[in-house]
């Protein structure tokens, strides 16, 4: 089921599905776009709750990287919470693994095809 956080001033607090209602479709979806694909690999090599949302360098404006951040909250991927004026993010590994096992592996190994993410 979808849960809310708290929430940061005037700010809706983001909502978030837990991966063991996100259907295969919903998940494969998720992980289709190349800038979701980026901003999941990059939260990958950080700790928890360490980047916000300005933290990541994508080729998209603010309104369309929370739009694929709201994507990959519903797809269970990302679990985000407000601290103050920013949003921080975390990759939610070990609950997505329980219900996809070995696709998020297969999403974070880079292959000749990608282009490299920079670091």
């Amino acid at each position: 089921m979808s849960q809310q956080a708290g929430s940061a001033g005037h700010r809706q607090a983001p909502v978030h599905t837990h991966p063991d209602v996100v259907p295969v479709l919903t998940a494969l979806s998720a992980l289709a776009d190349p800038v979701r694909i980026q901003l999941i690999r990059t939260l990958a090599r950080h700790p928890d709750w360490t980047l916000s949302c300005s933290n990541f360098d994508v080729s998209v404006g603010r309104a369309a990287k929370s739009h694929h951040f709201s994507v990959l909250r519903d797809a269970g991927l990302v679990e985000q919470r407000d601290q103050g004026t920013k949003r921080l993010n975390r990759l939610r590994r070990e609950e997505f693994d329980a219900r996809f096992p070995g696709l998020l592996d297969l999403t974070l190994r880079a292959d000749d095809n990608d282009e490299p993410d920079p670091a």
